[in-house]
């Protein structure tokens, strides 16, 4: 039986609604894409879906409370409530810049998070 799947690509700013067809857990088809990135989209986002965190953490001796962090590059998508968790015990002192690891290798991924601005 065929399965289908609709997802918006989000590679170029053209933000294809894909069509994709799947047997037996397997892509067999992906349309409406209007140039060559959609497959790929669709093939990372159903078999390997990941998200850049954005968040904050606590700033302790700064001029506002909170920190504003991202990852680096995207996490696996299924780590992304834990990786918030941890984060939300996290304070880090001022004087902090932009690009500063803040946790190094969130989860076990081998990615960092890092401050997002310069904070004294």
């Amino acid at each position: 039986m065929m399965d289908q799947r609709f997802m918006t690509c989000i590679l170029c700013p053209r933000g294809c609604n894909l069509k994709v067809e799947m047997q037996d857990g397997v892509i067999v088809s992906v349309k409406n894409n209007e140039c060559e990135k959609g497959p790929r989209y669709a093939n990372d986002e159903i078999y390997h879906p990941t998200r850049t965190l954005t968040t904050t953490v606590r700033a302790a001796g700064a001029k506002l409370p909170l920190l504003p962090v991202r990852t680096r590059q995207p996490i696996p998508r299924d780590k992304v409530f834990e990786a918030m968790k941890v984060l939300s015990e996290v304070e880090v002192k001022a004087p902090v810049t932009a690009g500063q690891v803040i946790y190094p290798d969130i989860l076990g991924t081998g990615v960092d998070v890092i401050a997002t601005r310069d904070m004294g």
